[in-house]
């Protein structure tokens, strides 16, 4: 993760919400009143998020206390304590909500990964996500996807080449499209397309690509099409793929399943705060 890219994110959730300060916190509690908060998770699941604890907190105030007691991937369970965080109560009360937003989020995220692979439990395929995230989190949910034993596609339109069906429409074909994306861009950058048909699959092939997706196909399909394709270009199949059909794609010889669902039809896990005056 971009640490870098990561606090100036959180800077941001932070100030959306702080605004010019926090009033009710603010009007009760002086500056030099101290507590200490324990995050609880209130269901089970798997983690992820040890540095939007680490980062947030310290951006309020650097010299937060804070102990992590969990690691991301971990599973979690019911009532389990997954971190301390001690200082002055207003840094507490001040970040608690951005804190709990976030790693809802990313520990539900992480606990559907878990389940997508755990259901696919296939020797040879890999569970991947796509580029339908949330507008702002994305670097944070394609994080939490690792964190449940699944792996990234590409993060957006600028570090791969996905020539999709648009693309092929308008461009006239398959060929006519690579040809220009070899023109135009680096050779270290992959180049995928998306193909429907067996002859979408051989063009591409003879266009020299890098990933060949095999979209809404049928497993019995896929199996058809992938020995078509050789062993220097991986396979991907999309489209219709969700956690109830995903075990029937066990079969399937392909080399990822992407699922857009990790990332727009999560459940955020239900993570609570307790505080105590120290």
């Amino acid at each position: 993760m971009n640490l870098l890219k990561l606090r100036q994110d959180i800077e941001t959730h932070l100030i959306e919400d702080l605004g010019d300060g926090d009033i009710t916190t603010n009007a009760i509690f002086s500056s030099a009143d101290e507590g200490s908060m324990q995050l609880i998770a209130k269901e089970n699941g798997v983690f992820s998020g040890v540095q939007i604890i680490q980062t947030a907190f310290r951006i309020v105030d650097p010299e937060t206390l804070i102990k992590i007691l969990v690691t991301d991937g971990e599973s979690i369970c019911k009532g389990q304590q997954l971190a301390i965080i001690s200082g002055k109560i207003s840094t507490l009360l001040s970040a608690e909500r951005t804190v709990l937003n976030l790693l809802q989020r990313m520990c539900g995220i992480a606990s559907l990964t878990k389940k997508a692979v755990d259901a696919l439990n296939s020797p040879h395929s890999k569970i991947t996500d796509t580029r339908k995230t949330t507008p702002g989190l994305r670097m944070l949910e394609k994080y939490a996807v690792r964190c449940g034993g699944g792996s990234n596609h590409r993060f957006g339109l600028y570090d791969a080449v996905m020539i999709k069906d648009n693309h092929i429409a308008f461009a006239g074909s398959i060929k006519k499209a690579v040809y220009l994306v070899k023109e135009y861009g680096s050779h270290m950058v992959r180049i995928e397309v998306e193909t429907e048909t067996k002859k979408q699959v051989l063009e591409a092939v003879e266009a020299g690509v890098d990933v060949i997706m095999l979209d809404n196909r049928t497993v019995e399909e896929i199996n058809q099409l992938v020995p078509l394709v050789p062993n220097h270009i991986l396979t991907e199949a999309s489209g219709n793929i969700q956690l109830e059909n995903l075990p029937e794609y066990a079969a399937a010889q392909v080399d990822y399943i992407s699922l857009g669902c990790l990332t727009h039809s999560y459940q955020a896990l239900d993570i609570s705060a307790k505080v105590w005056t120290n």
